[in-house]
Formats: C-alpha cells, sequence, structure tokens
C-alpha cells in the first residue's frame, strides 16, 4: 500500500519506529497534491519548502531520541481560518488576500508540538459561512467523489484534501455543521467536539458562541488522535472549558456498543430526506441493534426550530465579529486616494472585500440586533435554543446517544443551490442543534445511497464532556461496516 493510502495512526507508527522518513510521507503527500488539486482545488496555500523543513525537523528529533507523539511526523491540511505565523491565512475572502498574521491560533501551536506537519491552508467558505464551498473568493472545491458536486461547507476543502488523499488529516470548524455534512458527503469521518473543548484562539470568528475546532480523517481513531493533539483547556480562550480531554483515543479502541442506549431523533428522519440517505441510515441502526445496542425512538419537538433559530443567532454574532474588518488596521483597503473620508474607505473595502453570503448574514444579523427588533428575532431565537438544549438533557435522560442522517441529501451539484439560499442553509437541518445546544457530535459513512452512488453520513450526538461516546459508537459501526464491505468506504470511490 502507498504511503498515502495509509492511516495516520499507521503514518505515525512507522515514522515512530523509524522504517519510513517524515520527509518521505510528506513528498509523497506533496506529490499527491501536484497530481489532484488541480482539479480538486483544496488547497489554497502550499509552501513545499517549508512543509518538508518540518519533516526534517520531526526526523532530527527521533533520531536525536525524542517521542514528540502518536502524530509526530504525520502530514495535515489546516483549514485556513485558523491563524498561521508563517502562512498567509485569508478565510476564503478578499478582504484578507495574502494577509500574513502575527502569531499562530492555539490549535496551530498544538499542532507543531505534536509534530504534525502542516501541508498548507485548505479553501473553505468566505469566513466559514455556507454549506458547499462555493462561497470562497477563490473558487469552489470539487467533491472528490464526483467532480461536478460539492464537498460540503463550510470545511469543504479540508474535507476534501482528505477525502482525495492528499492528506491523511486536517482541521475544519463546525459552527451549523461545517464538519459533519462536508465529512458526510465526501465519505469520511469528522467530528464536532462539545463547545470549548478545542480553542478558539486565533480562529477568525463567524459566530463565538457556536464555532467550535474539530478533526476530519479517514478513520474514527485518527479522528480521536488529532482530536485528542489539539484540545483540552486554553487560557487564552475565554470559553474554554477547564477539564480534561474525554478519553476519545481508548473509546475509539474499544469499539463496543453493547448495552449502550441508542436514541433515534424522530424529528430527523421523515419528509424531505433523499430516499437512499434514509435507507443508509435505517441499515446502521438496524446494525447498532445487531452490535447488542437498545434502540428506541426520541422525541426532541424543539429541533424543529432549530433552523429559523441558527440563521438568527449566528449571523447576529456574524454582524459584531466582521465589523473589525475596517480597512484601517489590516487587509483590504479600497479608495484610499486622499481625498475620501474612512467612512468612505471603509464602505468602498466592505463592498468589494466581502462576498455575497457575507453580506447577506451581515445585514439579516444587524437587522436581528437592531432597536425595535431585538427581542422579537435575536431574543426569540436565543429562547429556542434554550428550548432545544433541554430536550437533549431529557433525551440524555433515557439514552446514551442519540443518532439521526448527518445531512437530508447527498452531495448536490455545484451550482445547483447557489441562488436559493433557503435550499443551502436545508443541508444543515440535522446537525446544527448540537451547536445550539454546545454538546458534541460526529459523522461516520454508513454506505452509498441508491440513486447516484455518493457517501451518506451517520450522525452520532453525546451529551457535553461525553466526546468519547461519539468514538465509541462511531468506531463500532465503522468497523461492522468496513466488514461488510471490505474495507473502508473510500476505497469504493472512483479513481480521482
Amino acid at each position: 500500500m502507498s504511503l498515502i493510502r495509509k492511516t495516520a495512526a499507521e503514518l505515525g507508527a512507522l515514522i515512530a519506529a523509524r522504517e519510513v522518513s517524515a520527509v518521505e510521507v510528506a513528498q509523497a503527500h506533496l506529490d499527491r497534491i501536484a497530481e489532484v488539486d488541480g482539479r480538486v482545488n483544496a488547497f489554497l496555500h502550499v509552501d513545499a519548502e517549508a512543509t518538508l523543513a518540518q519533516a526534517r525537523q520531526v526526523d532530527e528529533s527521533l533520531a536525536g531520541g525524542e517521542s514528540p507523539g502518536p502524530l509526530a511526523g504525520v502530514p495535515i491540511a489546516h483549514k485556513d481560518v485558523f491563524t498561521t505565523a508563517d502562512m498567509p491565512t485569508t478565510a476564503g475572502s478578499k478582504i484578507l488576500e495574502g494577509w500574513r498574521p502575527p502569531y499562530d491560533a492555539t490549535v496551530t501551536g498544538r499542532l507543531r508540538a505534536a509534530g504534525l506537519v502542516i501541508l498548507g491552508k485548505t479553501n473553505l467558505d468566505e469566513f466559514a459561512m455556507g454549506s458547499s464551498t462555493e462561497n470562497s473568493a477563490y473558487g469552489p472545491t470539487h467533491n472528490p467523489w464526483d467532480l461536478s458536486r460539492i464537498p460540503g461547507g463550510s470545511s469543504g476543502g479540508s474535507s476534501a484534501a482528505v477525502s482525495a488523499y492528499e492528506a491523511p488529516l486536517s482541521t475544519g470548524t463546525d459552527t451549523g455543521g461545517s464538519i459533519r455534512q462536508p465529512a458526510a458527503v465526501t465519505g469520511i469521518v469528522g467530528m464536532k467536539p462539545t463547545y470549548g473543548g478545542s480553542s478558539r484562539y486565533g480562529l477568525i470568528a463567524f459566530a463565538s458562541s457556536l464555532d467550535t475546532p474539530g478533526p476530519f480523517a479517514r478513520t474514527v481513531l485518527d479522528a480521536a488522535l488529532l482530536h485528542e493533539a489539539f484540545s483540552g483547556h486554553d487560557p487564552l480562550d475565554s470559553t474554554s472549558v477547564d477539564a480534561p480531554v474525554p478519553p476519545v483515543v481508548e473509546a475509539a479502541r474499544q469499539a463496543d456498543v453493547a448495552g449502550m442506549r441508542i436514541g433515534v431523533v424522530k424529528e430527523f428522519a421523515g419528509e424531505g430526506y433523499q430516499p437512499g440517505v434514509l435507507a443508509r441510515f435505517h441499515e446502521a441502526v438496524d446494525l447498532l441493534e445487531s452490535l447488542g445496542a437498545k434502540v428506541v425512538e426520541v422525541s426532541c419537538p424543539a429541533f424543529s426550530y432549530a433552523l429559523p433559530a441558527y440563521y438568527l443567532i449566528a449571523p447576529s454574532e456574524c454582524s459584531s465579529n466582521l465589523a473589525r474588518f475596517d480597512a484601517m488596521r489590516y487587509g483590504l483597503r479600497v479608495g484610499d486616494d486622499g481625498t475620501r473620508s474612512a467612512e468612505e474607505v471603509m464602505a468602498l473595502t466592505r463592498a468589494a472585500g466581502f462576498g455575497p453570503e457575507v453580506k447577506r448574514r451581515i445585514m439579516l444579523g444587524t437587522y436581528a440586533l437592531s432597536s425595535g427588533y431585538y427581542d422579537a428575532y435575536y431574543g426569540q431565537a436565543q429562547k429556542v435554543r434554550t428550548l432545544i438544549m433541554r430536550d437533549f438533557e431529557a433525551a440524555f435522560q433515557q439514552v446514551d446517544a442519540l443518532v439521526s442522517p448527518t445531512t437530508p441529501t447527498t452531495a448536490f451539484p455545484i451550482g445547483e443551490r447557489a441562488d436559493d439560499p433557503m435550499a443551502m442553509y436545508l443541508a444543515d437541518l440535522c446537525t446544527i442543534p448540537t451547536n445550539l445546544a454546545g454538546n458534541a457530535a460526529i459523522s461516520v459513512p454508513c454506505g452509498l445511497a441508491d440513486e447516484d452512488g455518493l457517501p451518506v453520513g451517520l450522525q452520532v450526538m453525546a451529551p457535553v464532556l461525553a466526546d468519547d461516546r461519539c468514538y465509541r459508537v462511531g468506531a463500532a459501526v465503522e468497523k461492522a461496516f468496513e466488514s461488510r464491505w471490505g474495507g473502508p468506504l473510500l476505497s469504493r470511490a472512483p479513481a480521482l
């Protein structure tokens, strides 16, 4: 098996045993990027020389007897919304084109400390606002299963990089489903940790009460190893949870659901779902039952209001956060010819620098926060958020974990929903409730839809700080399905 086809855990073990060098592994992935990324457009920035220099440092450390960890020397693709002092950070926007931050995000620093080799920065919907990666100012990313289709969003570059074997691991952020939905439609694993379980310091903010960094991988164990590597309390993030990282790696290795109580969310398996998605979901539920889990139906009525509540709360926070892009301190500046006021320059810069979806959300959020409308819109949405939290609390008194389809459909064609924001927003129908409540959720592959042969994801949701339950259930599903399929789902993908 070629190096690019090996799992992150396998690569880490080979590098640690010095059976292969970190430089060889990095070069294999750089070669793959050069071969296919012209068609995929997963990366916005790759610096081969810097990547190989990182890899050489790992090899030198190992030669000196150091043991930096299980992922030392493993390449990773990094979503271009985390600050990196040695690479541009654009958030997929023209307003930050070419910007080099003066510091690393905490997640970036922890990747480096764990010895991971950062290959480059990946494409995304501008400021992480979108479900298809079509909103990037640098062109859409393409789904490796079918290049005419979307790879999900907003972390579509990260999901596509892993699915196309350009990287064994990648980082993403999940505000309303931006890790789980791309993972589902590209046939890989994506995890949204408990809110506050992974640091937001140095993450360019979209919606501060929702944004959550998390891992992408091709296996549940690889995702758990990456989760463990960059998570944990960070005093630089005021919302960071001061608690130990849940035993996610141990749970991924356990892969056993015998005796667990699994709840099927009644509200997430009905009208509006692609038949092939529902068929694979019901197969996954039957599989869990056959593995010894007790499966029951659970009703969470407030989940039906999650989508409208989210699209008031998230744009409101975006409206506040993006006010910092004012053309005065860093980034793009348009119209500064000495004759215009600061306000005129600011307006011209924002008009040129922000894309249509970002402008739409800023306007929606500003309206929801405005005098006379705050209580009717933003205030009411926060009340719905409380009801959703209560639904989760009631459900987790009955069951250990909840399951649903990750997304109602498989990957749709690029351009199909570009002029229909509501249709685009519905891609996050199943994922949004966990963001509003702050609990953990994972998406794992559960097969291919009959209609189009494209990947379907199973979502597993767990209580706050019970992230390990997601990995335990996800690993059990993965193990059973791979036994049935004769290998990983990606082995059934058309060759890119």
